[in-house]
């Protein structure tokens, strides 16, 4: 099963950790692998590339973990009202289509969502 931790502070979105193998289907037929790993990837490109944000991230090549977090979601680190809202949009953007997800695949899948300080 894939575990998708969401972080929020107070109302924004601005990191996650993704965790396990779905076991859907073998290794390179998994689609719901595929999608997890697609949707990690855009958030990460999306906020680092078209933002132009600083992301810590880490994946762990050797157990597929990918820890994600960005200080442009939060006020503290970030002056652009705009750019907050973006992060953190991108970042909810992926909760809300992960959960949508879950409807199909709850065998496959778990979403939390943890209220945490960065």
């Amino acid at each position: 099963m894939i575990k998708v931790v969401f972080y929020k502070s107070g109302m924004r979105y601005y990191g996650f950790h993704v965790s396990g193998h779905a076991g859907y289907d073998e290794s390179g037929k998994d689609i719901i692998c595929a999608a997890v790993s697609s949707m990690t990837m855009l958030v990460i490109n999306t906020m680092e590339v078209v933002f132009g944000c600083d992301v810590d991230y880490d994946i762990d090549e050797r157990t597929a973990d990918i820890s994600v977090a960005c200080k442009a979601a939060l006020p503290d680190y970030e002056h652009d009202p705009t750019k907050r809202y973006a992060v953190s949009g991108v970042i909810e953007g992926f909760y809300l289509q992960l959960m949508d997800m879950l409807e199909d695949y709850y065998d496959y899948l778990d979403v939390d969502l943890e209220d945490k300080e960065f």
